[in-house]
């Protein structure tokens, strides 16, 4: 029978009903990345005050039941009877979407957030939710229960009339989030980048469950001390880092540069606070300021001769680390994810800020300008190699039909959807996985030994490395500003290396090289690790195989531990014959793969630890591998 469909089916969800409906659109996701975000909406408010010049600290505090506290000390949100809600106003701003001091231009100069929903979105989605606020002599407080007011606002106690501030307790909904426990180092890095961001606030973080933490992120310097927090793995072309601000129409903005001795950019943009990671006007208008200035400058002195064609913006930005921070009235984002700045009038105030201030910098200091332009010079003619030995290998292709690798034992499936390619290393595992692979599907790519570390190496010897050209011309892509993903021939790539320190190096090296030169293969979610198992256990002729020492352990509890058992520990997939090998890795019924994320709340911290374990500085690597190597398990030392 079919259902009737009229006036009465169209639904009406009432006040903070559509967020537990539809959480995904108001946070994202409900996945862990949704769960954080819960905090930093909390924390982006009391980041407004702090904007506004009322909030020094903002202390945020993880339970042992995982609620979460997030305390600041600015102006308190108003406690005043709102005129047409009739309500509180903070009723209004933890009840009513759309709800809070930033729209009408009154509250807010300028505010980070999601647009105005981050307090009542935050209340809809947790299971309970209280709010304190100090004001005038007296603490209010009111709760709240998947959304809904618990009781009218009412004062609970006198404070000192200095006193000022809002706190707010929540606890988020288990039957919204998939997962509901806090990842201390997650916040951690969000809010250190917070930190930075706005010179002076002190930030603390403490977490109160059995691994007790406690971090205090404060910089005088704001960015500036950013730029020097992210060059820590490399080593600076000259001591100090560029830095300017200023107002321009209206829009507030600051620069921090440095060049290092690497061969890539590091450029982050924010618009009050928030990450751009796909740039938007104020990116454009550093970039074109940056360009132009360089070579005038280079032109005017004579670093480059008249004869030399002018330096490309590329050219100029490698080895920098950038950031860009614009403060605008009312930013207007541009594309799906709203990650891209639109507002024209940011192009032109930080090109013209930048441009201003760049060029007087360059005349006061010369002999840094004459490093940042010989840098500068030598990066255009290895470019100018690369674009040779580019358009070499585009050449040899055109003539030879996309020749593909003579190595590659490909799929006969056409279909991309349904094709994955194994990235495996040695000729052994190659030989194994290439017998044991459904040849329908599953392409093999054998690479012999290490592949060039791309951390420590320019363009025109990363197209020269046989290995890595093995794996442009598999993939069918092209690499950095060739890169096309339509072109992308394997849905899945699989990088499959043994479970020791070589295959742990070898998996980072191939990692670093898609993350620096196709990072969108990563995060379109193309990239993927096997996992080989860890043990062979054999009894009475029958096998099982265990993939961590607590999967080692379950099986020999459920058998029994004895003398019948026969372990064995996998060094390398070179061991396993292919019959083994399908089995337990390559048979998509049975295996285990990891998917490599990409987190873009989190870039600049990724870009910061690739640095660190790939680049030349011994003192951070060690640093890291001290700090984390309690995470680390089943590799052979």
């Amino acid at each position: 029978m079919s259902q009737e469909y009229g006036a009465d089916q169209i639904q009406i969800l009432e006040g903070l009903e559509a967020v537990r409906k539809r959480p995904g659109m108001y946070i994202g996701s409900t996945s862990t990345r949704g769960l954080h975000h819960l905090v930093y909406e909390i924390v982006d408010n009391a980041v407004d005050e702090a904007l506004a010049g009322y909030c020094d600290s903002i202390e945020v505090i993880i339970h042992p039941d995982n609620s979460v506290t997030v305390v600041d000390d600015g102006r308190g949100i108003p406690v005043g009877i709102q005129k047409k809600a009739g309500i509180p106003a903070v009723e209004v701003a933890f009840t009513i979407l759309h709800a809070g001091g930033k729209f009408g231009g009154g509250g807010y100069k300028v505010s980070g957030g999601l647009h105005g929903v981050g307090a009542s979105v935050v209340n809809a989605l947790s299971q309970w939710l209280e709010v304190e606020i100090r004001q005038d002599g007296k603490i209010y407080k009111q709760r709240y229960e998947k959304g809904k007011t618990m009781y009218p606002l009412k004062v609970i106690g006198e404070c000192g009339p200095d006193e000022h501030g809002t706190k707010v307790t929540f606890l988020p909904d288990g039957e919204i989030f998939e997962e509901t426990v806090y990842d201390y180092d997650t916040l951690k890095i969000r809010l250190r980048e917070t930190a930075f961001l706005t010179k002076n606030l002190k930030i603390i973080l403490r977490d109160e469950r059995e691994d007790k933490h406690e971090h205090v992120f404060h910089y005088e310097g704001g960015i500036k001390e950013f730029i020097t927090y992210l060059n820590k793995g490399k080593t600076p072309l000259y001591d100090q880092v560029f830095y300017c601000e200023g107002t321009k129409d209206g829009v507030y903005v600051e620069v921090a540069m440095q060049h290092n001795d690497s061969y890539t950019e590091n450029i982050y943009s924010f618009v009050n606070n928030i990450n751009t990671p796909e740039g938007g006007t104020h990116l454009a208008g550093f970039k074109n300021a940056l360009t132009t200035t360089l070579n005038d400058y280079a032109r005017k002195n004579r670093l480059l001769k008249e004869n030399e064609t002018n330096l490309s913006g590329e050219d100029i930005r490698e080895g920098l680390t950038a950031i860009i921070s614009v403060k605008i009235e009312e930013p207007q984002f541009e594309g799906q994810t709203k990650q891209k700045l639109g507002n024209s009038e940011a192009r032109g105030a930080v090109d013209n800020l930048l441009r201003e201030q760049f060029t007087y910098y360059l005349e006061q200091n010369p002999s840094l300008s004459k490093t940042i332009c010989d840098k500068s010079i030598l990066a255009q003619r290895a470019r100018a190699a690369a674009r040779k030995a580019r358009d070499l290998t585009r050449r040899k292709t055109a003539l030879e039909g996309m020749a593909l690798p003579g190595k590659l034992a490909d799929c006969s499936d056409k279909n991309p959807e349904n094709c994955e390619i194994y990235i495996v290393e040695g000729d052994s595992a190659g030989g194994s996985a290439k017998t044991a692979r459904s040849r329908n599907t599953q392409a093999i790519l054998p690479l012999r030994g290490k592949i060039l570390n791309v951390e420590k190496a320019r363009l025109d010897k990363i197209y020269a490395n046989a290995e890595i050209k093995a794996m442009i011309t598999a993939f069918g892509t092209g690499i950095h500003e060739d890169f096309d993903l339509s072109k992308l021939r394997y849905h899945k790539i699989i990088i499959m290396t043994d479970a020791d320190v070589d295959g742990a190096h070898i998996s980072t090296l191939l990692l670093t090289f898609l993350y620096r030169f196709m990072p969108d293969l990563i995060k379109e979610g193309y990239v993927y690790l096997a996992q080989p198992p860890l043990y062979k256990v054999e009894k009475n002729k029958k096998v099982w195989y265990a993939y961590s020492d607590e999967e080692l352990n379950a099986i020999l509890k459920e058998i029994g531990r004895d003398n019948n058992n026969k372990i064995q520990r996998y060094k390398g997939l070179g061991e396993m014959d292919a019959e083994q090998l399908w089995e337990t890795t390559m048979d998509p019924e049975r295996r285990v793969l990891l998917r490599v994320i990409m987190n873009e709340d989190t870039t600049s911290e990724m870009d910061l630890t690739f640095t660190t374990l790939m680049g030349d500085q011994v003192e951070p690597r060690r640093e890291f591998i001290e700090a984390n190597a309690k995470y680390v398990q089943n590799l052979d030392i």
